[in-house]
């Protein structure tokens, strides 16, 4: 049903896209606008990823920087079956995470030192599960398509402020109408992108939860890193606010609830649904939930010898893609 949903959502984009280009400038308006639509996709499908990663200075890490984090994902990518991704580490205070690329060969995570901090190892685990399914679901490249449509209506919108008036063009309503398009066709394609967001956060959470193997550890993660951000500002997000909504949890400062205009589901709604799923594996709803386990995934105080090993702390031994089954 999410896919359909998408499908139908990226299609009420791009018709609106093309709508807007018609009323602009009729059926050369139209063709125009479609130009720029695959331009603009083209461009953001093989740069999007890069862009991304440099506009938060992140850094790559690999088994040598950052052994314990690698190994994880590399087991946690093998349980999801999937080419593992480059890993990368954002030095930011805030806990967050997200993934990008324009597919699972050409993938990439990226997690904030806020969030391997604050996190406790399994937590993590259910972070990285949650962004390996944004990747196996191709919503990274679903994201960055809507992304780049909703800037390309909100710029044709404003063009049509300079053509709108001018008799010797196609534009079917005049100045009257192409300002009233102005305003509201980008109201309806931020409407658009937030909808596809939020829908594809809901099947992430389910995916990630199968992947990592409990839900309540991406529950507990997601309760954490709500409160976080709630308590630390991250600035180059608010800078550059078109990438929130490739995050775990929205980074601004400005959107915690779940309502119009927010890109991320509320997080207790989000908390809840992974717990209902616990329950419908027949895992106890409390299981990892509220884990009294120290901060920080790779303490000698939380137990095991890394992600390849168990771990045993204050609820016993835990089972995930690391052993401890």
């Amino acid at each position: 049903m999410n896919v359909v949903k998408t499908g139908i959502l990226l299609a009420g984009m791009t018709a609106l896209f093309m709508g807007v280009g018609f009323m602009i400038g009729g059926q050369g308006g139209m063709m125009v606008a479609l130009a720029v639509a695959a331009a603009m996709n083209l461009f953001s499908y093989w740069n999007s990823d890069r862009m991304v990663l440099s506009m938060h200075g992140a850094r790559q890490v690999d088994r040598r920087s950052a052994p314990e984090l690698v190994e994880m994902i590399e087991a946690l990518s093998a349980r999801a079956g999937l080419p593992v991704p480059k890993v990368y580490i954002i030095d930011n205070p805030q806990p967050n995470a997200f993934a990008t690329g324009r597919n699972p060969q050409n993938a990439a995570v990226a997690a904030t030192t806020g969030l391997l901090a604050t996190l406790n190892r399994e937590e993590i685990a259910g972070v990285m599960a949650h962004e390996l399914a944004h990747i196996k679901n191709r919503d990274t490249l679903i994201m960055t398509v809507t992304a780049t449509i909703a800037g390309a209506v909100s710029m044709l919108a404003n063009f049509g402020l300079f053509f709108g008036g001018n008799r010797d063009n196609n534009n079917p309503l005049g100045f009257v109408g192409v300002l009233v398009t102005m305003i509201v066709a980008p109201l309806a394609a931020m409407l658009v992108q937030t909808a596809i967001s939020r829908t594809r956060e809901y099947s992430a959470d389910r995916l990630g939860a199968e992947i990592c193997g409990d839900p309540a550890w991406l529950a507990s993660a997601l309760g954490k890193i709500a409160g976080g951000v709630r308590r630390t500002e991250n600035r180059t997000a608010e800078a550059n606010p078109a990438s929130a909504h490739l995050f775990i949890i929205n980074p601004l400062s400005g959107a915690r609830m779940d309502n119009l205009f927010s890109t991320h589901p509320a997080t207790e709604n989000r908390i809840a649904a992974l717990m209902q799923f616990a329950r419908e594996m027949g895992r106890p709803a409390s299981a990892g939930f509220g884990d009294a386990a120290p901060a920080g995934p790779w303490g000698a105080a939380q137990g095991g010898a890394g992600p390849t090993g168990p771990r045993t702390g204050p609820t016993g031994p835990r089972r995930g893609p690391w052993g401890g089954r």
